[in-house]
């Protein structure tokens, strides 16, 4: 986008920001929070893409326990450990929320970034690979056994596995998914039986209790302890879900709520973002009831939203909140179009946004010239706006991009304290843009599940009485995970104060609530163990 030569930088500059932040105020952000509300109660009424119907239709008690493989497939990395439910205390002590993770003891937690090529690669090489790291995981275990503890079989016969999926699925119980496309860069498309990949991916681990040709007599030679100890065992696949069921599902595991507090909704905003939230299964399309087990005996449901998925943005193009550069990052994409949400606020995208603005901004100015690796799809990770953009101070960052960003001559010194106030700029108005709208998605959501209020124009009002006369206002908890949302600065702070407002500016009703964000620390990990031990609860 060429501009003419009487243009004024800092203008250019000012409009840019203006793009991204004009918006930011209560009252556009709420009349964007009604429109989401109503947006997904449609189509959570006649969409089979969006409003996923998941097997989870009870809740955590708390009382768990077991011990359980988990793993968390996400848009970046492949996590898996053991995870250990304790219960409730001796004695049914309650928690008083301070220590909310102690009931959970977790060990051999491993951590593999998932490289490009096995995005990209055939299901089978992708699953292939996930099954050497589940039994990299068990073998470290079974290594770490003390000598003493002599068994067979250390894990039983088979050990049970709950597993996180940050992707789409369609699943009609607990311990079986059907994958639909997965985006995030991932080139695998077809239906795939989710489980029957992952089970195939590890088989070649498994050894048959004869199959090294020993003698039963060498077998119960104590020396031969490692050897029996080096068979893996079976998995068993208890439990399959999505990240922000799982973030969800940890912390009403991890806090048990005080009467004025509930867990209301599950979200993620990491590489990609997404949420999820009980609803009554009579506010969804008929269809989805297909997907259940026993229809007739459930009355609410744990959805899956997918709200980023096309038609999730029509709000944002009724408002006019999408920018030029929005749109040229979205028919840029992989998948264009198809998860237009997320390409506003994730991880995977806000670097990107802060390059295509940055570029057309110099571009704009007479005789300047861009560092080649500046004019790369990508060049610009979020992890570098958040932790340096974000961070240091001019001279640090000065340095930092003079290094990263390298001019096409070493006498040419294109990093001004101009232009690395610009990229600061930019970077902050797409963070703060990002925080708000994720703030009146989760508004919305909530108000169309029926947790607050948002009045409507000719709306009869609530007068708020009612919530004078409670000693407390009700704690509605939003379990977040996520690396853009807990690692970027002042986004969490920021979400949480648009929350507070438009919660505050929706309706006198919800004088008597209160929305706050709490971590779901590794709530993928810790999710898929729980729900793993809920299988005879959900089946």
């Amino acid at each position: 986008m060429a501009g003419s030569d009487t243009s004024n930088p800092q203008d250019d500059v000012s409009k840019a920001i203006t793009a991204f932040t004009g918006f930011l105020n209560e009252g556009t952000l709420l009349d964007l929070a009604a429109r989401f509300s109503e947006t997904y109660a449609s189509l959570a009424k006649t969409s089979l893409e969006h409003f996923l119907v998941t097997p989870v239709t009870a809740l955590p008690t708390g009382k768990e326990k077991g011990r359980f493989l988990s793993i968390d497939v996400g848009g970046t990395n492949l996590r898996a450990g053991l995870i250990e439910l304790m219960g409730e205390a001796d004695g049914g002590v309650q928690d008083d929320g301070s220590k909310p993770f102690e009931k959970i003891r977790r060990s051999h937690d491993k951590n593999w970034p998932i490289e490009e090529h096995l995005k990209m690669d055939q299901a089978e090489d992708l699953f292939a690979w996930i099954g050497d790291c589940i039994a990299e995981v068990i073998k470290d275990a079974l290594d770490d056994i003390p000598p003493s503890e002599c068994m067979d079989s250390p894990f039983g016969e088979e050990l049970l596995l709950g597993i996180t999926f940050s992707f789409p699925m369609a699943q009609k119980c607990l311990s079986e998914a059907t994958l639909l496309p997965m985006g995030k860069g991932f080139a695998i498309t077809s239906d795939l039986n989710l489980g029957k990949m992952l089970l195939a991916g590890y088989a070649r681990h498994l050894v048959g209790p004869s199959a090294n040709g020993k003698s039963e007599q060498d077998e119960e030679n104590p020396s031969n302890k490692k050897r029996r100890l080096s068979r893996l065992p079976r998995i068993r696949i208890a439990a399959i879900t999505n990240d922000t069921v799982a973030t969800f599902a940890s912390l009403a595991y991890a806090v048990k709520a005080a009467p004025n507090s509930r867990v209301a909704m599950g979200l993620i905003v990491g590489t990609g973002t997404n949420a999820t939230v009980p609803m009554k299964l009579e506010v969804l399309h008929p269809a989805k009831k297909d997907g259940l087990a026993n229809p007739e005996a459930v009355e609410t449901v744990v959805i899956n939203t997918e709200w980023t998925i096309r038609g999730t943005d029509k709000p944002l193009i009724d408002l006019n909140i999408k920018t030029p550069w929005d749109l040229t990052l979205d028919a840029n994409s992989e998948a264009p179009g198809f998860q237009p949400f997320e390409y506003m606020t994730a991880g995977r995208y806000l670097g990107e946004i802060v390059r295509l603005v940055f570029t057309d901004l110099v571009s704009k100015e007479p005789d300047a010239r861009l560092p080649p690796s500046l004019e790369t799809k990508n060049a610009i990770p979020t992890r570098f706006l958040s932790e340096v953009v974000a961070r240091a101070d001019d001279a640090t960052l000065t340095e930092a991009l003079q290094k990263k960003y390298a001019p096409i001559s070493s006498t040419t010194f294109f990093w001004t304290p101009t232009r690395v106030k610009q990229i600061r700029d930019i970077a902050y108005a797409v963070q703060q843009r990002s925080s708000a709208l994720i703030a009146a998605a989760c508004v919305g959501l909530l108000d169309c599940a029926h947790d607050i209020r948002i009045d409507r124009p000719g709306q009869t009002k609530a007068n708020g009485t009612e919530a004078h006369n409670k000693c407390e206002a009700e704690e509605l908890v939003i379990a977040y995970a996520g690396g853009t949302i807990s690692q970027y600065p002042e986004w969490l702070v920021t979400c949480q104060r648009w929350i507070d407002a438009l919660v505050t500016k929706a309706s006198p009703a919800n004088a008597s609530k209160r929305v706050v964000l709490k971590e779901a620390l590794d709530g993928g990990i810790i999710g898929a163990g729980v729900l793993a031990s809920m299988t005879d609860d959900i089946a």
